[in-house]
């Protein structure tokens, strides 16, 4: 992550948060008195964000303030386990707090749920990846607590890749035209993946000659036929309605790729607070 626009972010994220000043601490506090926290896990999760995100939050807000010991993206942290510690304005401080710890427990429980799903996958050759469904103003680190926790990132934004979906075909008329006005007007080097939801569609993508075919909400068995059918002649990427109960299966039919929107829109924030010391 650039963190140039990590600040922008963070910048307009305490703005939202902050308003015209802290009411509370500023009445309660001097400006030049100085404490120390610790940002501390209350459940087991993966690390995610802590010195790249949570830090940054305290440091935009006055950099004045020291952290340390922060805890390395990825590591699985138990209750009571320590992710950062903080020194400083206990004004500012107290201003930032809910912001960073905001921030954290998102990216926490991304990266959490993420390597959930990569473990039901192992030790299968499939990967996990996400998708666009995420927060909005949020999408960069939401897609970067998926790598944390061992997924892969589809696409950043609509310029990252050609994916004609069924809209695009229902409007076009067909995934031979939606192919055949794509590759008029975009770069040699680019890949092209169709969405399908029938074999006859598989067939036409086939005959297309698309790179990747995404099989969309396909059952089981349909999956299977589809990916005997494509013959390694293409990527294949299931998609839809993938949960922690059927991805096991989902990988086994031979899939090279699964996407998995709940990564980012239905992850649960983990419990994180900040302790005074």
């Amino acid at each position: 992550m650039d963190k140039n626009q990590i600040h922008a972010l963070i910048r307009s994220f305490l703005a939202e948060d902050i308003g015209r000043g802290d009411l509370t601490s500023e009445s309660i506090f001097d400006a030049s008195q100085a404490g120390q926290a610790r940002l501390i896990a209350r459940e087991a999760c993966i690390a995610a964000g802590a010195g790249l995100v949570a830090a940054e939050v305290f440091k935009v807000q006055n950099p004045e303030i020291e952290t340390a010991s922060a805890v390395e993206d990825g590591t699985a942290v138990q209750p009571g386990d320590s992710m950062l510690t903080i020194a400083g304005p206990v004004v500012d401080m107290l201003k930032a707090e809910r912001v960073a710890l905001n921030l954290l427990q998102r990216l926490c429980g991304i990266a959490t749920l993420t390597r959930r799903f990569v473990e039901k996958i192992t030790p299968l050759p499939a990967r996990i990846t996400d998708t666009r469904k995420t927060t909005p103003g949020l999408r960069v680190f939401e897609k970067y607590a998926v790598q944390v926790g061992g997924g892969c990132n589809h696409r950043f934004n609509l310029t990252d890749g050609v994916l004609i979906k069924d809209n695009h075909i229902a409007a076009c008329g067909s995934i031979t035209a939606a192919v055949e006005k794509v590759r008029k007007k975009i770069p040699h080097t680019t890949r092209i993946e169709v969405e399908t939801d029938t074999l006859v569609q598989v067939q036409e993508c086939l005959a297309c000659g698309v790179d990747i075919i995404m099989l969309d909400n396909m059952d089981l068995q349909t999956m299977r036929q589809a990916v005997e059918q494509i013959g390694r002649r293409a990527l294949v990427e299931a998609s839809g309605g993938v949960n922690l109960g059927s991805v096991s299966a989902i990988a086994g039919t031979g899939v090279d790729i699964i996407s998995v929107g709940a990564l980012t829109h239905s992850a649960p924030s983990c419990d994180i607070g900040m302790d005074w010391v």
